[in-house]
This record gives C-alpha cells, structure tokens and sequence, in this order.
C-alpha cells in the first residue's frame, strides 16, 4: 500500500491566558516528519472575547478581540516558522473554519457596525494555508482530501447540530457513507467498515490539540483526547492511523 501522508491538527484553541509552546512542538514535528498534507481542523482561535453566553459574568471582565487574534496568529507563526526555515516544499495546507472563528462573523452580523472594523481576513490564514474551508451559513463546510472528507464537525439532520453520541465515529459512517474525519467534540473514536465492494471507510473523531484545562468544562477536561493524528498510506480514503499524544511530543520537542 502506498499513498501519502496527512497531519490532523484538532482544535489548538490558542487562549490569550495560556502559553502557545505546543505550537514549537507542532512545528518541529512537521519539519520532521514532512507530511504532504497538514490538515487544521479549525478552532484555533479560542475568541473567548466573543462568547456570547458569558457576557455578564464577572470572568468575561478583561477580555479583548486584540488579544484573542494576538493568541491565535502567535500561534499560527509558530507552527510554520521551523517549517520555513528549512526553505523546501511546504506541504499542502488546508484550514477549516471552526465555530470559534465562526463567533467573528455571528458578531458582525448581530452588530452591522462592526463592519469593516473586523473582518474574517483578520485572522491572516492565507498567509499560512493553501486552501481555507469556512462555514457554509451556519454550519462548517466540507471538503475532501484524497478520499477523506474533513470537516470542523458534521451535522447530524436538518436542525444542524453537530454529530455525536457514545460512538461518534461510527456515527459519521452511517450519515456521511464515506470516509470522513472532524474534530470539535475533543474527544478520539475511529471506526473502519468495509463496502459490498471491499472499499474500506475510515470515521474519525481526532481530539484536541490543547495543553490546558478550560474552565468551563469541569470534569469534562477528563474525557478529551489531547495530541494530533498522522495518517499514513493515504489513499482513496483509506489510511493507516497513528495518534501522537501531546505529552510525547512535548517529552520529544519541548
């Protein structure tokens, strides 16, 4: 079996509290590995500044759009800088809109006189991606790679919520029929069916790629998966996976 190699980052929400260091290590990993393709499944920019539902609160105090975009494009620049530094051919680059970059847009339209003020290109992803997917109204748009659908998170029926449940992967073969991979739901399930014909469909859910706790989430901290997934042998939507923690890559580059 021969193919090529993808790299999927999950959810790096890049936090204006908390360091971007994992980012060094991501990009170390890159400039050595050298995938063909890097996949940013989206959620890079936390945007805590822009959740709506904890305005009010006293821990909303002292958050800014400037440092939420300072978090994310710092942590962006750090992926690539190594990479660039070798002066090769960078690996294709795609980047998927999450629902935290998609709080940018939901704020200009619930406040037309940020229009102009703010804007999508803000966040300076053509500088670093070839090929950027955003949302497609209100839910995260979709687009394959070498057999493999991959979106932020796929929606589950007409009200456009986000798949999910106990086994989440085998959930995305039996509503996509397809290969697909997402990320969104922090946590990692795979599964692998084989078609009447004996093409082979791989669902997966990749985790995090986040270092630290949210506050928000309590003990749901616990149940996420943190590091990225290398695929390996890619092609026609099958592939071989390998799940690389975040404490081996910080044990390897940090």
């Amino acid at each position: 079996m021969s193919g090529k190699t993808h790299l999927v980052i999950p959810d790096p929400h890049a936090h204006p509290d908390h360091n971007n260091d994992r980012a060094d290590w991501l990009g170390k990993l890159i400039r050595d590995i050298k995938p063909d393709v890097v996949v940013n499944l989206g959620d890079m920019f936390d945007m805590p500044s822009m959740a709506d539902q904890e305005k009010g609160k006293k821990s909303f105090q002292g958050r800014t759009f400037k440092r939420d975009l300072e978090a994310g494009l710092d942590f962006d620049n750090r992926i690539w800088e190594p990479v660039r530094a070798q002066k090769k051919r960078m690996p294709y680059r795609v980047f998927y809109e999450g629902n935290h970059e998609f709080r940018l847009k939901r704020a200009i339209n619930m406040q037309p006189e940020l229009e102009g003020v703010i804007s999508f290109d803000d966040f300076g992803l053509r500088r670093n991606y070839d090929t950027i997917v955003e949302y497609e109204g209100n839910t995260p748009g979709v687009f394959e790679v070498d057999g493999i659908s991959y979106a932020h998170y796929f929606i589950s029926g007409v009200m456009g919520r986000s798949l999910s449940g106990e086994h989440p992967a085998h959930a995305l073969l039996t509503k996509q029929f397809t290969s697909c991979t997402c990320g969104h739901l922090h946590v990692t399930d795979y599964c692998q069916r084989t078609n009447p014909y004996g093409k082979r469909l791989n669902g997966l859910v990749a985790g995090v790629y986040q270092d630290y706790d949210s506050d928000w989430a309590g003990e749901i901290n616990r149940l996420w998966w943190r590091g990225v997934i290398l695929k390996r042998n890619v092609e026609e939507g099958n592939y071989d996976p390998q799940w690389i923690s975040i404490d081996s890559l910080k044990k390897e580059y940090g």
